[in-house]
């Protein structure tokens, strides 16, 4: 588990450092094919409330569902635009983008299905295809069990959801089912919540040619891989709970 835990003053630019809360911000990674959402007064807000074991449910649900779109929204600024020229109403042309390339997401059951919804949120009739992986009991080993992908995948950019990423096996094996249908390391993109520093180093250097958005990376792991501090269950918390 890693050492120490970063801190630093949170609020408004406008406020001194004086004026301003000192709160656990995430840890740093030192990959370039990893990104922190910025560590704004905002996010470490809904992070809190997340983090809560008195958070109900539905509170829960809703402010889980905030930083998911707050991931979604900041994953499609990874995504390549081509120059798009269009007519305003007021005869005016305008110099702009539009996306290059279909996109499809595709989410780790059953927490990853939690951030769909953000995702078709953002991207109107988007495809999503699932991949359920499961702990084997012999081996403890990561074990793929189902999957449900577009036919064409292996043409789209592929935006691949899992809220809680400890020791990275289930998102890895997700990643080599992909690429085994085709679809080239760098046109796959994974959101996450929250991750282990273990884990994100790990899969930040086996797939360096995919990028990772991140909302926080946390302090480590314990003695049974749970991230810590963590938020516990987060599929249990969002479905059952």
């Amino acid at each position: 588990m890693s050492s120490s835990t970063p801190a630093q003053c949170v609020g408004p630019s406008y406020r001194s450092e004086e004026q301003k809360p000192t709160a656990t911000v995430s840890t740093p990674i030192s990959h370039d094919n990893v990104h922190i959402l910025p560590q704004t007064p905002q996010l470490i807000a809904l992070l809190t409330m997340i983090r809560d074991r008195e958070t109900a449910r539905a509170d829960f649900i809703f402010y889980s569902n905030r930083i998911i779109r707050l991931l979604v929204e900041e994953g499609l600024n990874h995504l390549p635009v081509i120059e798009h020229t269009i007519t305003t109403p007021i005869g005016r042309t305008y110099s702009g983008v539009k996306f290059q390339g279909k996109i499809c997401g595709v989410s780790i059951m059953r927490a990853g299905e939690a951030m769909e919804q953000g995702l078709r949120d953002c991207c109107r009739s988007v495809r999503i295809g699932k991949i359920l992986i499961q702990r084997d009991e012999e081996t403890s080993k990561p074990r793929l069990f189902y999957d449900k992908l577009p036919e064409d995948i292996a043409d789209r950019w592929v935006l691949l959801l899992d809220p809680m990423f400890a020791t990275g096996g289930s998102a890895i094996m997700a990643v080599e089912v992909l690429k085994s249908r085709g679809v080239p390391e760098d046109r796959i993109l994974f959101l996450n919540l929250i991750a282990s520093p273990e884990g994100i180093n790990n899969f930040a250097e086996r797939f360096p040619k995919l990028r990772v958005v991140t909302a926080f990376v946390d302090k480590g792991l314990d003695e049974k891989n749970y991230i810590v501090p963590g938020l516990g269950d987060f599929g249990d918390r969002f479905y059952t709970m």
